[in-house]
Formats: structure tokens, sequence, C-alpha cells
């Protein structure tokens, strides 16, 4: 294992319209955010800035994180993750649109899309299915929380 895997964590909640989240951090980076409170709390610069930023996406219309990210996951996974980040706030992709970005196929982009474990941030959300479809989402309420993030940043889903 590496340095990296044994370095603490540290974590702190943030309270969003999508429910409470937990922020993680490890080394100086963001390593995961997941739903739920965390069991304990350690304040640090980062993890205040991510926190900050969050509320400024949800109530300000933060368009754009800059925040250090170290996402764990396969070297596919990464390139899908940062095919994500390269989506802009109000837009989307299909999972075959980022799949032709990235190589393999909207199957193989779904299964990294569903292991980010830095969603929100990450905008895994802005992946759709074929012909702009809503499909699932791993975190929150499930489709429901994605087309509540994707309502957020003024995205129209179809009826």
């Amino acid at each position: 294992m590496s340095e990296i895997a044994n370095s603490p964590i540290s974590e702190i909640g943030v309270d969003t319209p999508i429910g409470p989240l937990t922020l993680r951090e490890r080394d100086g980076a963001l390593v995961a955010i997941s739903w739920g409170k965390p069991a304990t709390e350690q304040e640090t610069p980062l993890l205040l800035a991510a926190k900050a930023q969050l509320d400024g996406y949800f109530f300000c219309k933060l368009e754009r994180f800059e925040l250090t990210l170290a996402p764990v996951g396969s070297e596919f996974d990464r390139k899908v993750w940062d095919a994500m980040l390269a989506i802009p706030y109000g837009r989307t992709l299909t999972y075959g649109e980022i799949a032709a970005k990235v190589g393999g196929n909207a199957r193989d982009v779904g299964g990294a899309c569903g292991r980010n474990p830095i969603p929100v941030i990450i905008p895994c959300h802005r992946v759709m299915g074929a012909n702009g479809m809503l499909t699932g989402y791993s975190g929150g309420q499930g489709v429901e929380t994605k087309q509540a993030l994707l309502a957020l940043e003024g995205v129209l889903l179809p009826l």
C-alpha cells in the first residue's frame, strides 16, 4: 500500500439542498464526498474551502470548483472523471460521447460514473443516456438527486 493510503483522513459535514454531505480530505486533496453526516469533524483549510464552494454552487450559482482533487480509481476511471470535469456547468454529454473521447464503451463509462468518489464536484450528474434520457445516479435519492442538480444548473430535461 502507498503512503497516501495510510495517511489520516479529515472530514466535515455540509448541509445542502440535496441532503447532508460528508467531505473527506487526505494529504491536502479532496478524496471523497458521500451522503450523510460525518461521525466526527476536523476542519482543514481545504475542507472549509470545499464547503464554501459547495455553498456557492447551491446558493450563488458557482459554476466551477477550484479545489485540489485526488480521487482513487483505475486509469480508465480517472480518464472518465477528467472528461466529466470538462463538461461545462449547465451542459450535458451522453455516456457514448464520453466513451468516444476516452475509449471504451458507454457501459464502461456508466460504471466509472457510478464509482465517482467525488460527486457534484466531479459532475457525473451531467452525464446522460442516449438521446438525452435521464439515467441512474448513485448518490442521494438516485435519479431524483441527479434531476435536482441538473435543474439547479438550468438544464432542460425531456418530458
